[in-house]
């Protein structure tokens, strides 16, 4: 395979899916073989921008090709879990979309699949393979905000999308979870969300998540398709300084602040807050989805280990049951009108 292109097939043409499609297609080295959905409409859509692939409703003539080495799904997320399995069972490698399942126990069906079957098992976690999050996770790396990372806060707000199949911490909490675990390097001991349901009944428009590390570190994230706002923003606060991802900036995505609390040499035990100047790293502007696919074909082709493994993957869903137990736990009682 290391000579040969890489064939791959995009299941699930609707949102997202047209998008893993036309970067696989123009990445070198690799054929987009295959577009599948069960839509007619959605694939007569899609078709006429990928003239040399082929179009199908029927997911088992996809597995069927001999000749096809890898699978990206973009389906609805309850299916996420089952087509991986299905797409590992069958001896091809497998990205799959955040999240990689809607329950600890599906996701670790898909884990186990990967390592019985040998093959590479990727989640789409996409912010993880943005250039400032890549800054970020160094900043923290190395100690440039300093010896020890006091909290991360995220906002991930807008008006809009309303769902009816998964609420604003399945929808929008999977990207920034993600986020805070790649930058912590661990998994919190203990998380809280309280949430409310205002257009849908049931569905959560509004959550606050809360999770605390064994490190000391905190991290809060403000969830919402309920906002007068569309803001997709991280900030880290060091023990020396801070720095801010904002997605939505047109430049200076990512900024570090030289801003803290000193300890005043001149007494004993009193802190002195320092204001320093902020400077704006250089981002590369490359789409995050290029360089998160382009990774994908890499690890298929040498059988590198992704950097949003499975195991990953695995760690995202087990958060995100968690807080939606929290969740559950901290709901309003329904009362019954009179």
């Amino acid at each position: 395979m290391s000579t040969r292109s890489i064939r791959v097939a995009v299941v699930g043409l609707g949102y997202w899916g047209p998008n893993l499609a036309r970067n696989f297609a123009a990445i070198g080295g690799c054929e987009l073989a295959w577009c599948c959905d069960p839509s007619e409409q959605a694939r007569a859509r899609v078709a006429p921008s990928f003239p040399h692939a082929r179009f199908t409703g029927d997911f088992d003539e996809v597995l069927a090709d001999p000749s096809l080495d890898a699978v990206a799904l973009a389906t609805p997320v309850p299916s996420h879990a089952e087509l991986a399995v299905r797409v590992l069972k069958a001896g091809k490698h497998c990205f799959v979309e955040k999240p990689l399942a809607v329950s600890v126990a599906d996701a670790e069906r898909a884990v186990a699949a990967s390592q019985a079957a040998g093959r590479v098992l990727m989640v789409g976690h996409l912010l993880e393979y943005h250039p400032g999050v890549q800054r970020l996770k160094q900043l923290t790396d190395t100690g440039e905000l300093g010896d020890r990372i006091y909290y991360i806060y995220g906002n991930r707000l807008n008006l809009g999308k309303l769902r009816s199949d998964e609420n604003a911490l399945w929808s929008l909490g999977a990207h920034d979870v993600s986020v805070v675990l790649y930058l912590a390097d661990e998994e919190p001991w203990e998380v809280i969300a309280h949430g409310e349901s205002y257009v849908q009944a049931g569905v959560e428009d509004v959550v606050f998540c809360f999770m605390r590390f064994a490190s000391g570190l905190s991290a809060h994230l403000h969830l919402s398709w309920l906002d007068p706002h569309k803001e997709r923003r991280f900030t880290v606060v060091g023990s020396r300084r801070m720095a801010t991802f904002d997605d939505m900036a047109l430049e200076g995505k990512l900024q570090i602040f030289d801003k803290g609390f000193d300890q005043d040499s001149s007494s004993y035990g009193e802190y002195i807050t320092r204001t320093g100047g902020m400077f704006s790293p250089q981002i590369p502007n490359v789409e995050p989805l290029r360089i998160e696919c382009e990774h994908f074909l890499e690890c298929v082709r040498h059988g590198l280990t992704p950097r949003s493994d499975g195991a990953s993957g695995l760690r995202v869903v087990r958060v995100l049951e968690e807080l939606q137990r929290s969740l559950d736990a901290s709901g309003r009682a329904v009362v019954s009108p009179k």
